[in-house]
């Protein structure tokens, strides 16, 4: 049985797709409980799957042989792994799945495509569960394209409105970019190791220490393109802002806690491949730290409820990418755990304060909101504390001390700039509950909001839970066991640092937006991103410009030219000389009469 329930924890969704699909796709209550059943199953499972042991044995079943033998060629097989690592992000995956799952019972409840919906959620988790549980490069990136499939499915569910559209279009667009550079890295680490398999790569890896070349780093630098696609790095991040469109429970389990964790994910599964390349391992570390400041300066001047978590989530992810590049995989992962549960709360709590408000996003058309709705604003101060990673409170507090005491053990700048991050992070947290919460209402949909339904209340109260608590265990077990050295000499240094930044970013929050009825800080640079899309747009047009230049010139020369005009002209040529010899004339005819029986004569003479 034991070997047995990591199948049907990957399959159970599929089946639940397909069913909603091809059988209860007329009937939406049914297959929203369908769906809502799947995921709760799959979450119990997944408690059970907890109690397996360190790389426990599940027969793979054979798929692709190209060529070589088992251990040295190119075998692919649909394989799944069993150890700490996916065990801990199974329940991640399958416990934010669920409880987005009963969320969405109460926000999605009058949805015209309600049916479509949910099969777009179940198939998510398979996708989602095959990346965790694959064994190998090549299974790893059949589900990775299925993530991107769904997520283009469930952003653009509202597909009646262009923004939901063309923001499915640009994350999938976004992802493929960085998935041929993944895909270009996977063959090539391939081509270095001879095998897709993670624990025959890790071995090979292991027994020749030599192989450090400037092609393992591009090959490595490739692989992370994926990361960078999928976990919404620069210069791939433009795409998560605008999957908000997407309804907001979407934006909780895509876009905050499973999908673009899975390029983390990805990292540490492969982590032996980063401590093989130190350069490429330097690369990583600042994209990550870039890409953190980056988005924790583009979330200040962000009206859109969701576009605040948004921006942030790119940069608490920021946080962990830099932390793999630190050889810090296990703080990394402690961190993608903690941020899952405070993050979609923060986005179920954004998806109860629109649902109260009809659907308003905009925090300067929201205020007041505390004593209307008390449980969301409750649940969402506690995310938002665990986010800014209140001291020894919070869950969020002993995961960002684990990123930190790497950075300052391995590279003064990174630690500058994360801690400058944290303060920045606080800052856009404390404004974004004091506008929204605090404060009068600003417009009639705020002024007459109520909680809402304890279908979706509930979900915020199980994920309050983790978000306080999560950090111990995995705290004291994982991070300190694991990596002493990250709490030696130094330590104290590190806490006063996250103290004295989340001290001053929150105050200098409360003092700028305490009862501001409008924003007065306004900067143009940050609230329009610093034009990265804009500039994108452009380098399009010109792109699209000079593409159409040379295709109207190959239409004009060589279409027109070569293959429509010269013929004719040639056809024209022929017959006017043609024409010339027709020109009616008795002696013009006698003479070439006589030309033609002369050539006869001397061709029959000279050929025998």
């Amino acid at each position: 049985m034991m070997e047995q329930l990591p199948w049907l924890i990957l399959l159970l969704p599929l089946v639940s797709a397909a069913t909603i699909l091809f059988v209860a796709r007329r009937v939406p209550n049914i297959s929203a409980l369908l769906s809502t059943g799947s995921a709760l199953v799959t979450f119990v499972m997944s408690i059970l799957f907890l109690g397996f042991g360190d790389d426990a044995v599940v027969p793979a079943y054979p798929w692709l042989w190209l060529g070589g033998t088992l251990e040295k060629g190119l075998v692919l097989e649909i394989g799944l792994q069993i150890d700490q690592l996916s065990r801990g992000m199974m329940f991640v995956v399958t416990t934010v799945g669920f409880l987005v799952h009963v969320f969405s019972l109460g926000y999605m409840r009058t949805d015209d495509g309600k049916a479509r919906y949910f099969a777009g959620l179940s198939l998510f988790m398979f996708s989602m569960t095959g990346i965790v549980l694959a064994n190998n490069f090549a299974m790893m990136f059949v589900f990775w394209e299925l993530v991107g499939l769904s997520s283009y499915l469930l952003i653009g569910h509202w597909f009646q409105k262009d923004s939901a559209a063309d923001a499915a279009k640009k994350a999938f667009i976004t992802n493929r970019v960085g998935d041929f550079g993944f895909l270009i890295g996977i063959l090539l680490v391939w081509a270095i190791s001879q095998t897709v398999n993670f624990d025959r790569m890790e071995t090979f890896f292991a027994g020749n220490p030599e192989v450090g070349s400037g092609l393992l780093a591009f090959a490595v630098i490739c692989v992370f393109c994926g990361a960078v696609g999928k976990s919404a790095q620069l210069p791939l991040h433009v795409w998560l802002p605008d999957a908000m469109e997407g309804p907001t429970p979407v934006s909780a389990l895509i876009h905050a806690a499973t999908m673009v964790a899975a390029g983390v994910y990805m990292l540490a599964r492969v982590a032996f491949l980063v401590e093989a390349s130190e350069l490429a391992a330097h690369v990583i570390a600042w994209v990550g730290g870039i890409t953190a400041l980056v988005a924790a300066l583009m979330a200040l001047q962000q009206d859109d409820i969701k576009r605040v978590l948004a921006y942030s989530t790119l940069s608490q992810l920021g946080y962990m990418v830099m932390a793999v590049g630190l050889l810090a995989a296990e703080a990394a992962m402690f961190h993608l755990f903690t941020h899952a549960f405070f993050k979609a709360l923060l986005f179920l709590g954004s998806g109860s304060v629109i649902y109260a408000c009809h659907h308003e996003q905009d925090i300067w058309k929201m205020g007041g909101l505390r004593k209307k709705m008390p449980l969301t604003f409750i649940t969402f101060s506690i995310a938002t504390l665990s986010l800014m990673a209140l001291p020894w409170v919070t869950a969020g507090f002993y995961s960002k001390e684990a990123i930190l005491a790497a950075a300052w053990h391995e590279s003064a700048p990174l630690f500058v700039i994360a801690g400058f991050t944290a303060m920045l992070t606080a800052f856009y947290m404390t404004r974004l509950v004091l506008v929204t919460f605090f404060g009068k209402a600003r417009t009639e949909h705020a002024a007459h909001a109520k909680e809402s339904p304890p279908v979706m209340t509930l979900p915020l109260i199980l994920l309050a839970i983790p978000s306080v608590i999560a950090g111990l265990p995995f705290f004291y077990e994982r991070v300190q066991a694991t990596a002493p050295e990250h709490h030696g000499e130094g330590s104290m240094l590190v806490l006063a640092a996250s103290v004295i930044t989340l001290i001053a970013g929150a105050g200098i929050s409360f003092w700028l937006y305490k009862g501001a009825s409008e924003d007065p800080l306004r900067i143009k640079l940050l609230a329009r991103k610093f034009y990265i899309d804009e500039i994108y747009q452009g380098i399009i047009r010109v792109f699209q410009d000079g593409v159409a230049t040379l295709l109207s010139i190959f239409d004009r020369y060589i279409i027109d030219g070569l293959i429509a005009q010269l013929p004719a002209y040639a056809t024209a040529s022929i017959g006017s000389i043609l024409r010339r010899l027709q020109v009616g004339n008795l002696q013009g005819y006698a003479f070439l009469f006589a030309l033609g029986v002369i050539l006869l004569i001397w061709i029959t003479l000279f050929n025998t």
